[in-house]
């Protein structure tokens, strides 16, 4: 009785002690982790909220700047909004016959065309690079990673004096031609190709007789969406930002895009204080397409890698 009073009794203490251990907040979990995070988890958070807060604090500058009057612009504290918005957006679509929309209407050609070739440009590179075997492609490859450490503002001057010598400055084309090729898009569509496309799906469309471009466009192009949706995002603001090449390149201000236009009306407004809140209203209004374009072509880079060629 005495045994089995004990054996008893260390049984039912058993429970107790785990339900005791149990409710302990500190207490590690069977993956080794703390339920509750510690301080050095909360390190990488803060770091982020820093980075984010450090990033949009300039957006949230152009939000309020943008509702103010040229009298209150600098005068009034600087996160006070105002109720000027919808005077600054009339001055500013009517300034100069309504050249900004214009300028916003030429740096969308010269974003969403350079991007769209770019991209495809990349893919068929990227892809060749990744999935066939030929003379020199390890050293076009290294040529490549060069350009992609290449800053493009060294070449802005020698492909100016490239386009002068064949007559294509102060055109579209000498924005556009430049944008085409992307080094760092090209190796980025090289790295996805070679992860995404696998050697069997191709040799499978090999012998179902389909041609070579007919396997990039059909199988290896729906695989590598998420990977083109990436390239063009980046070229396209790269190419919507860009100032140093169309400020080289053209000299018609029918021509340019709103970086040159919204830079030409800063530079008057040393003389003219009152086209300052048209600068800024015209900041706040191109930032609008790239957030639009980002949100709207996220929900590709979740998409199934292999997915695209299952429906093709």
């Amino acid at each position: 009785m005495a045994t089995g009073s004990a054996g008893s009794t260390a049984t039912g203490s058993v429970p107790t002690t785990r339900a005791t251990a149990n409710e302990r907040p500190d207490r590690p979990d069977r993956r080794g982790r703390p339920d509750r995070p510690g301080r050095a988890q909360l390190v990488p958070t803060a770091v982020l909220l820093i980075g984010a807060l450090y990033c949009l604090l300039p957006v949230a500058w152009v939000l309020v700047a943008s509702t103010k009057s040229g009298s209150t612009l600098f005068t009034s504290f600087t996160f006070a909004p105002s109720t000027s918005l919808v005077g600054n957006l009339t001055d500013l679509s009517t300034y100069g016959d309504g050249i900004f929309w214009r300028w916003m209407l030429n740096t969308a050609l010269y974003a969403g065309v350079g991007a769209v070739l770019s991209a495809a440009v990349s893919g068929l590179s990227g892809y060749t690079l990744a999935k066939y075997r030929f003379a020199g492609r390890s050293v076009l490859f290294n040529v490549l990673l060069a350009g992609v450490l290449v800053p493009g503002i060294v070449l802005a001057v020698p492909q100016y004096l490239l386009l002068a010598k064949v007559g294509l400055t102060d055109t579209y084309w000498s924005v556009l031609l430049p944008s085409i090729v992307s080094p760092y898009g090209i190796y980025l569509a090289r790295i996805y190709a070679a992860a995404a496309v696998p050697d069997s799906v191709i040799e499978a469309a090999r012998v179902d007789g389909a041609s070579e471009f007919g396997i990039f466009r059909r199988v290896a192009a729906p695989m590598m969406v998420p990977g083109l949706i990436t390239v063009f995002l980046f070229q396209f603001v790269a190419i919507w930002n860009n100032f140093l090449l169309p400020f080289i390149m053209l000299a018609d201000d029918d021509r340019f895009p709103v970086t040159v236009g919204l830079f030409t009306l800063l530079n008057q407004g040393s003389a003219q204080p009152a086209l300052y809140r048209l600068v800024i209203t015209g900041a706040l209004l191109s930032i609008i397409p790239l957030v639009a374009l980002f949100l709207s072509l996220q929900r590709y880079w979740r998409v199934d890698l292999i997915s695209g060629s299952v429906k093709a």
